[in-house]
């Protein structure tokens, strides 16, 4: 079965990131789309420990510790960006500043509930981070995540088991083998990687998978 690498989900995460954007990248797999967005495209990367305005990774060798996204990864600042406080980087993601957010998550449910801070596991170390804020305070709230578990058990479900972030906050899901919907409505199929199936989708999740508008497979 075709799987999409990290940097092919980021560039389809990319390519639904419209001009004029102000858009948050969760920590983790999702700081990754940073290096694929549109260079046609004027669209603003905001980082929850205060800059607007943030770049693409940068070249080995070139790294400034002093300028880090908030997973402490080194990061480049694009001409006009700028620091600020994290208190007011706070504000502007509680108060409908962000247009989008893209995060990780451990779960996703059919309705669009998010878990994505803890698994609930004895020992397992929580990291909420600024994930609720965003989840609830961005206009839009992406996800970018493989679609299974190393285990092979699915992170689209019928309803969340692990602990809440929040509740019907995700709009979309991409993952490694399709873009889903997620709603009031349930779980609808976006796109599907060339060589997956709509009985594969429905299989490796077992939640119910409404196929694209325009796919004949059904």
């Amino acid at each position: 079965m075709n799987r999409l690498d990290r940097d092919q989900m980021a560039a389809r995460v990319a390519r639904d990131i419209p001009e004029g954007a102000y858009v948050n990248l969760g920590i983790g797999l999702p700081t990754r789309v940073a290096d694929h967005l549109p260079v046609d495209r004027e669209i603003v990367l905001q980082s929850e420990n205060g800059l607007l305005g943030m770049g693409p990774a940068p070249a080995h060798g070139d790294e400034d510790w002093d300028l880090i996204n908030a997973g402490k990864q080194p990061v480049t600042l694009l001409a006009g960006g700028c620091y600020f406080h994290h208190a007011d980087s706070f504000s502007m993601m509680r108060g409908g500043h962000i247009d989008i957010c893209v995060l990780g998550a451990f779960q996703v449910s059919v309705r669009g509930d998010l878990a994505n801070w803890h698994t609930g596991a004895p020992g397992a170390i929580p990291a909420v981070g600024g994930a609720m804020d965003l989840a609830i305070g961005a206009r839009r709230t992406f996800v970018m995540m493989d679609l299974l578990t190393r285990n092979g058990e699915s992170k689209l479900v019928e309803a969340c088991s692990y602990p809440l972030t929040g509740l019907g906050c995700v709009c979309r899901v991409y993952t490694d083998l399709a873009v889903f919907d997620v709603g009031r409505d349930g779980a609808s199929v976006f796109e599907i990687v060339e060589g997956v199936t709509m009985d594969d989708l429905r299989r490796l999740t077992g939640v119910p998978l409404s196929p694209p508008k325009s796919d004949p497979r059904g």
